[in-house]
């Protein structure tokens, strides 16, 4: 990738600033502006995250920052409230109270003598989510946002829940929040209070996990900081980012349909990552485009960016499926509006073990999957790191109720999220049933193109479920991701339906055998027509940054994930062991600039019986180092769920050090029950 050392205006970095709020707490800021913008003021841009700009993020920082700052822009990160080096307490994700320290933040950047008073705000994941929860509060100043893999609905389309299932996710994320919020603030920062205020913070941590396992419907909860709620509450223009390879891509569609603010999708093949270093491939230019946005919107110059298409999207096409990828092969197509009013929907039937154009007589077929169906799915949401994607589908497929299509006749490209209606009846008040849309080549290996997951109580409503009658019929309709995808002539499309997707879901409290009524069920596509004008869209540029800070590899590890099955007592489990991430693979480096050295890894372990679903369990264990000179700490952290048909029960411990000497240790062990989930 090209790295710009040479920018339009010459750049200077603060590498603290307090920022204050009117109770008194101070939110630190890392701010990279141009050298004379005391007598050229510019728009201020704004990322606000929990993940520590001091040395969690500050490798992917820089480069972001320094290359705004360089074009005219002064680019702040600043540390939530109660993490990293910020005062405070940090009591959950996305509360109230991070929105209202945001409102007070943006102002005090618009007020400053090197601001316009024009302000923009961006982010991926956490930031991309408050990015829209704070500019639905129509903060003075902000003018124009970036939401980068984010949802608008916290209940549906997060870490936590997904069709009204739990996800593994929660506790995984969870615990990585966990730890990522116990850390010390850095003395070199905050000087000799650097003690006391991390033993706050270790005496008031948070089992993160369990709190949002008490929300298991879409309760007011999970309704704060949700802005499908009220998406007129957002004035702002709105570009909304993500990637098909990620967990959040089905937030952009209708961000696109209900914002009636100036507004703008782009999703790729991407993981969950910033597009310039996105994977799979092809990356693109992504400082660049986001330059277009900001100059257009921050300072009113015409770049021709509000001309093009409102939603632009890879269309993707098969690959073998492997483990990793490092390109997907497809083509940039683009919609003037979404819903396009293009797309056409054309159905199939679900027959005997085939999907029809035509409906066969009504028919029966019965599945009740193994519990360890899933280990091909690959991550709910990735990095672009090996081992993440979704691998061939055969193997779940061998557990799964299959229809296969006749070999298509001609290319079908699809954009949008397809929908299945199924005709079913469960022997159990609680049951999940998982659909996956796959792509078979003609020699037989499957990939996967999207899939979705319904837990059946709440078929008619996520707030208010209700429990099945076993034996009873029902209808049903669930979507699967939103995709754009280009089935090759000649391939076959297979619907594949399960009971369970482990180790992307908790299993249901009871093992479950699903009747499919065939004949009567369907799978809906939005087959999208050719638009010749996809020829003509401007290419993006090529991926380039700002310069990154220098870092010193201290310690590998190795990256493993290993499935081991145990004949004897039909338990498999499946291992993840990294680093963080953010260091080039490295477990321990040294921060060069700031002499900080810096720890962490991170092992999950997911353990699953054959049939039995009691027998469920994992287990997330990190830890986490701090040093500079005669300065260490240390932070041990381990979470735990199991389940029983009526109970979860979870469980952590967190163990601090100072150099080798014990400081603060914490322990959970709660039981909650579960709400026909």
């Amino acid at each position: 990738m090209k790295v710009i050392e040479t920018f339009p205006r010459r750049v200077r970095v603060i590498e603290n600033a307090w920022i204050p709020m009117s109770d008194g707490c101070r939110l630190a800021a890392r701010i990279w502006l141009p050298e004379d913008a005391d007598s050229d003021p510019v728009p201020a841009l704004l990322e606000y995250m929990p993940y520590r700009k001091r040395d969690f993020t500050r490798l992917r920082d820089e480069p972001l920052h320094h290359y705004f700052a360089g074009h005219g822009y002064a680019s702040v990160r600043l540390d939530l409230r109660g993490s990293g080096d910020s005062d405070g307490l940090l009591a959950d994700e996305y509360l109230p109270q991070e929105q209202e320290d945001a409102v007070e933040a943006i102002a005090w950047l618009a007020a400053q003598p090197w601001c316009t008073g024009a302000v923009g705000m961006l982010g991926i994941s956490w930031g991309g989510f408050n990015a829209l929860q704070v500019a639905a509060r129509r903060p003075p100043g902000l003018q124009a946002i970036i939401t980068m893999c984010s949802t608008d609905d916290r209940y549906a389309d997060d870490a936590h829940y997904k069709g009204g299932c739990l996800l593994n996710e929660n506790l995984a994320w969870g615990s990585v929040f966990l730890a990522c919020a116990a850390c010390p603030p850095d003395p070199a920062i905050v000087g000799a209070s650097w003690r006391e205020r991390w033993r706050e913070r270790l005496d008031n941590a948070v089992l993160y996990p369990a709190t949002w396992l008490r929300h298991q419907q879409r309760d007011e909860y999970w309704k704060q900081g949700s802005v499908c709620e009220d998406f007129d509450a957002i004035e702002c223009a709105v570009y909304a980012v993500g990637g098909w390879a990620d967990g959040y891509s089905n937030a952009v569609p209708p961000l696109m349909q209900n914002l009636s603010a100036p507004r703008k999708a782009l999703i790729g093949p991407w993981a969950h990552a910033f597009p310039h270093v996105g994977a799979p491939g092809p990356s693109i230019g992504f400082f660049q485009e986001a330059l277009r946005w900001w100059d257009h919107w921050l300072k009113g110059k015409d770049t021709g960016i509000m001309d093009e298409p409102m939603f632009r999207a890879w269309m993707e096409e098969y690959t073998p499926p492997a483990p990793y990828h490092d390109e997907i092969p497809g083509r940039w197509i683009a919609e003037d509006s979404w819903p396009s009013p293009r797309l056409q929907s054309r159905s199939w039937h679900l027959n005997v073990l085939s999907l029809g154009e035509r409906p066969d007589a009504e028919d029966r077929v019965f599945i009740a999957s193994p519990q360890t169906i899933g280990l091909a799915a690959g991550d709910w949401y990735g990095f672009g790191a090996e081992g993440e994607s979704p691998i061939d589908q055969r193997e779940d497929d061998g557990k799964s109720l299959v229809f296969d299509s006749d070999p298509l006749t001609e290319r079908l490209e699809i954009f949008g999220a397809p929908t299945v209606t199924l005709e079913l009846a469960a022997d159990q008040p609680v049951a999940y049933v998982v659909v996956r849309l796959n792509d078979v080549a003609d020699n037989g290996a499957a990939s996967r193109v999207s899939y979705g997951v319904l837990n059946l109580t709440q078929r008619e409503s996520r707030e208010q479920p209700t429990p099945l009658e076993p034996g009873r019929r029902y209808r049903v309709t669930m979507r699967l991701n939103d995709i754009a995808y280009a089935f090759d002539r000649g391939h076959t499309m297979r619907l594949a339906v399960s009971t369970a997707y482990w180790p992307v879901v908790w299993p249901a409290p009871r093992p479950v055998k699903l009747t499919l009524y065939t004949g009567v069920s369907t799978l809906t596509l939005p087959v999208r027509p050719e638009r010749r004008e996809d020829t003509d869209l401007p290419p993006f540029d090529p991926p380039e940054r700002g310069p990154a800070p220098e870092y010193t590899t201290l310690r590998m590890t190795p990256f493993r994930r290993q499935v081991e099955r145990d004949l004897t007592t039909e338990e498999t489990r499946y291992t993840v062991s990294s680093d963080g991430g953010d260091f080039g693979g490295a477990a321990l480096a040294r921060i060069d600039d700031i002499d900080l050295t810096v720890g962490y890894t991170i092992r999950k372990h997911y353990r699953i019986h054959e049939y039995d679903a009691s027998q469920a369990r994992t287990i997330i264990e990190q830890t986490t180092l701090h040093a500079r000179q005669d300065w260490t700490t240390r932070l041990e952290c381990r979470t735990e769920l199991t389940a029983t048909p009526t109970h979860f029960r979870i469980q952590g411990t967190i163990r601090s050090y100072c150099g080798e000497e014990p400081f603060v240790s914490r322990d959970w062990d709660e039981s909650i029950p579960r709400h026909l989930i």
